[in-house]
């Protein structure tokens, strides 16, 4: 039976799901520009700072997995609704909000509505589309969505400070949230799994814990080093997702359907669009340090940098369906991941010259590299899982991503760290490297404003040996990175050694409920 080919309503309510999942992507970084005025008004502690920051990010984390099988049980539309309204809400009580407990406890809220987002979306667009190629147009524009969000969250909050007040900056989602809301009754099918068991509040707490507990370990690992606390929170984080995977297995409705990694499809997209985002995200902190420390850039100049990447993800995300058509999809996948590994390579030879032009060009090939990867990877995920548990593959794709560049972070992080303390110890004249303390050369930031305040050659010195000791740890992070992603492809090549399984090719149309 030939699928049918979607409609204006189905093209109309692409359009609505993707505005929220912009808006989801934007407040990961909208308020970094906003740091400043929020401090002037509020006063926060530094702690207190940074959760007003990074607890939008873990809790989207943290509840992407109880919120995708939720979905499948409720309705992925009553979920996705219900999230909106949440994060309407929250935006506009963050807005009014003069005091930092009730900013932090609605940027909180904000993360949990969040994570609606991404699961009910995916999920709902694949009972939208039918037609293949339809579908894998629609998921490219879900993930070009992402993509233009995380690079017009610091624009828009730049221009909303401009004119406004630092409050503003949370309205601007209310009315893409009410548009969801006006428009996704009339505009959305529904669908839930009509055998969906109850959900189990041990596996929640649990799957909670792991990702919280391992994402907070791990970041706390990338900022501040090996510290007894951060190791153990990772440990607790690590204990605490070995026992919600055992719990899994002995559950009839569990949370994390474990039989869904027994599918190759299924595992070989997982894996490499956890790994790729793995090398990507961990070679991303570089990149802004290398604009702004090495070649001076200003923020703004070094955000318009990033510009022409997040072009590569917008239009290969778009191009995908077309590149896949005729073609098979693992062959696509894995010449992807081989094109991006190579791009990575091509930062490992990066030098000052042309510094700029290439790490440019090398950006754009792999975000054009890479954005099938996500695209088809993506589809391949929810057609791989049954119809009704479509919910939890989502969001196992999108806590795998969000996991996975944590963890590159702090791993590439860390790397990048000990070898840049190494080179810049071993490049520094003998007499000067004890009067320096070693505060100042943890980071390319910090000996650069030391070497600030040193006379004449002295800070000369410093300055040439801490620029030349970061450019050789951002070659060798970049060939590390390029060995990662070269990886991903010969495990989804040996994985995916067959064409892919055509029973879930084909969803099933939605349920009237």
């Amino acid at each position: 039976m030939t699928p049918h080919c979607a409609t204006r309503r189905e093209w109309i309510g692409l359009a609505v799901i993707a505005l929220p999942c912009l808006v989801y992507a934007m407040d990961l970084t909208v308020l970094n520009l906003a740091v400043p005025a929020i401090s002037a008004e509020l006063s926060p502690s530094s702690a207190q700072l940074l959760w007003i920051i990074d607890i939008y990010g873990f809790l989207v984390a943290g509840f992407l997995i109880t919120m995708g099988t939720l979905g499948d049980r409720i309705g992925r539309r009553k979920l996705l609704l219900i999230g909106a309204a949440a994060f309407a809400a929250a935006s506009v009580v963050a807005a009014f909000a003069h005091s930092v407990a009730t900013l932090i406890a609605m940027r909180a809220l904000l993360g949990i509505a969040g994570a609606t987002l991404a699961p009910s979306t995916l999920s709902l667009i694949r009972n939208m589309f039918h037609d293949e190629e339809q579908r894998r147009f629609a998921i490219g524009v879900w993930i070009a969505s992402f993509s233009l969000g995380g690079v017009i969250g610091p624009l828009v909050g730049g221009v909303v400070l401009q004119w406004f007040d630092w409050r503003a900056i949370f309205l601007v989602a209310v009315p893409v949230m009410l548009l969801l809301l006006a428009l996704g009754p009339k505009l959305l099918p529904e669908y839930k799994d009509p055998n969906a068991g109850r959900i189990d509040a041990a596996s929640v707490l649990l799957s909670i814990g792991a990702v919280l507990g391992s994402i907070y370990g791990l970041k706390q690992l990338a900022e501040q080093g090996a510290s007894a606390g951060a190791l153990a929170v990772l440990a607790a984080g690590i204990a605490l997702g070995i026992v919600f995977v055992r719990r899994q297995s002995r559950l009839i409705y569990p949370l994390l359907d474990l039989q869904l990694f027994r599918r190759p499809a299924f595992s070989a997209a997982i894996a490499a669009y956890g790994m790729s985002c793995l090398a990507m995200f961990g070679m991303l902190i570089f990149i802004t340090q290398y604009l702004q420390g090495v070649l001076g850039l200003s923020p703004l100049q070094a955000g318009l940098a990033t510009v022409p990447w997040s072009a590569g993800f917008l239009v290969g995300s778009l191009l995908a369906p077309r590149l896949a058509r005729g073609r098979s999809v693992p062959r696509i996948m894995i010449g992807g991941l081989c094109v991006a590994a190579l791009a990575f390579l091509m930062l490992g030879f990066i030098d000052h010259r042309f510094g700029l032009q290439l790490l440019i060009a090398a950006t754009v090939l792999m975000s054009l590299a890479l954005a099938p990867v996500f695209t088809l990877g993506n589809e391949v995920i929810v057609t791989s899982a049954p119809p009704e548990r479509t919910g939890a593959a989502s969001a196992i794709s999108e806590t795998s991503a969000e996991f996975s560049g944590a963890l590159g972070i702090a791993l590439l992080g860390s790397l990048g760290t000990w070898l840049y303390r190494s080179r810049l110890g071993d490049a520094l004249p003998a007499p000067l490297l004890p009067s320096l303390p070693s505060e100042a050369l943890a980071t390319l930031g910090s000996t650069l404003a030391t070497a600030k305040t040193l006379p004449g050659p002295a800070g000369a010195a410093l300055d040439a040996a801490a620029r030349a000791a970061f450019i050789a740890s951002f070659e060798l992070v970049a060939l590390v990175a390029a060995a990662i992603v070269a990886l991903a492809a010969l495990l989804a090549a040996r994985i995916l050694r067959g064409p892919l399984p055509l029973a879930a090719a084909a969803p099933e149309p939605p349920r009237a409920l």
